[in-house]
């Protein structure tokens, strides 16, 4: 009777395939044994170590690629890289976790591209009477703000819950969104962009504080593409805006131009 086992009771022993078994060997991880007189080679008892030695490693996530190096380094060597390993395999968990917190966050969508207390303002809005499609163009600007101008999302979110809590404001919006349904030659366009303007002259804590409006001076070209976002949907809207912008411009308020950047 041989000594040894076969390839494939050998990856039985070890618990990994042959195919496994083979790849250890093409990597150099594991000395192939030789063949026996017929043809088959023979694991002894010191293949079947290095195969459970190479197995164990890979398993506690150690690169195939450093594992060789590993089981013939010295101690101190031993000592280091397993300290490296498990450095990246912390980093790795904490991604993981980062991606399963997101993964979970994404049954919520809104929470999941911006944070909590923008939506909480969103929520306010609907409590207030504002309609989904007013609302989802709310969204969307604050996640475009989020990531063409995240130094101002701050002061955008300040400036929504001051104008929330306004009465003032809650009424004009409305009127506006009303007038959607009005002709674009509607006189009353004209003269409800004055109100509005009116109504921010009157109240310019609700314009935002300086050093918000440097930020949307600054960046004219991200102002534009935020602030008219979805304006092909909503022409009377998009009229209004440029109307009002153009009165308080005039009025001396410092809002970027639609032409800027």
């Amino acid at each position: 009777m041989m000594n040894g086992v076969t390839t494939g009771q050998a990856a039985a022993f070890v618990g990994v395939t042959v195919k496994t078994v083979r790849h250890y060997h093409k990597l150099g991880l594991v000395t192939e044994p030789e063949r026996d007189g017929s043809g088959y080679r023979r694991y002894g008892s010191a293949e079947l170590l290095r195969l459970v030695q190479v197995r164990t490693f890979a398993t506690a996530g150690v690169p195939l690629a450093e594992i060789g190096a590993l089981l013939d380094a010295d101690a101190g060597r031993f000592a280091a890289s397993l300290a490296t390993v498990e450095q990246r395999l912390t980093d790795q968990i904490a991604d993981l976790t980062a991606q399963r917190d997101t993964l979970h966050r994404l049954a919520d969508r809104d929470r999941t591209l911006l944070p909590d207390r923008a939506c909480a303002i969103l929520d306010r809005m609907s409590a207030l009477g504002f309609g989904p499609e007013y609302v989802a163009a709310q969204r969307e600007a604050l996640v475009l703000t989020r990531a063409l101008v995240p130094a101002g999302l701050d002061a955008i979110l300040t400036q929504f819950e001051q104008r929330l809590a306004d009465p003032g404001y809650i009424d004009l919006t409305k009127r506006a969104l009303a007038a959607e349904t009005w002709e674009p030659d509607d006189s009353r366009i004209d003269e409800l962009a004055s109100a509005i303007a009116d109504f921010y002259l009157t109240n310019p804590a609700l314009l935002g504080n300086p050093a918000a409006a440097r930020t949307w001076t600054n960046a004219p070209t991200q102002y534009r593409l935020i602030n008219h976002h979805r304006e092909h949907q909503a022409p009377i809207a998009a009229r209004l805006t440029a109307l009002t912008e153009a009165k308080l411009r005039a009025a001396g308020i410092r809002i970027p131009r639609p032409d800027s950047g």
